[in-house]
């Protein structure tokens, strides 16, 4: 596995090549807000390394990951989002997975949704 690869288009986001509308950054994790949002908020959770999606995930990743998870209510809280929030991870074609770099969607706010 690589730490990053040079067609992912999130990958170029961590990089600063394609903008986005940053919510959060660390040292392991970008976050930003959703180009198509399905939710008055809506954002995606990025690790910095690449990994193509959650069926590539090892146990070496579980802190990552718990990191990912523990950040989601801080970050609603933050974005005002009081009633409740769902948290989605699409894996692969059947799951719904449109990029290929490991990402969790945090969405909340008023109901109801255009999508989802």
């Amino acid at each position: 596995m690589t730490t990053t690869d040079p067609n992912c288009l999130f990958c170029k986001i961590v990089a600063g090549q394609i903008p986005s509308k940053k919510v959060y950054e660390d040292e392991q994790l970008l976050v930003f807000h959703d180009i198509h949002p399905w939710a008055p908020v809506h954002v995606l959770l990025i690790p910095k390394l690449h990994i193509a999606s959650m069926a590539e995930v090892g146990p070496e990743h579980a802190a990552l990951l718990g990191h990912m998870t523990a950040l989601v209510p801080r970050l609603m809280r933050e974005l005002g989002v009081t009633n409740g929030f769902r948290t989605v991870v699409n894996t692969g074609p059947d799951g719904g997975q449109e990029v290929y770099h490991l990402h969790m969607h945090a969405m909340g706010g008023p109901r109801p949704w255009l999508k989802g």
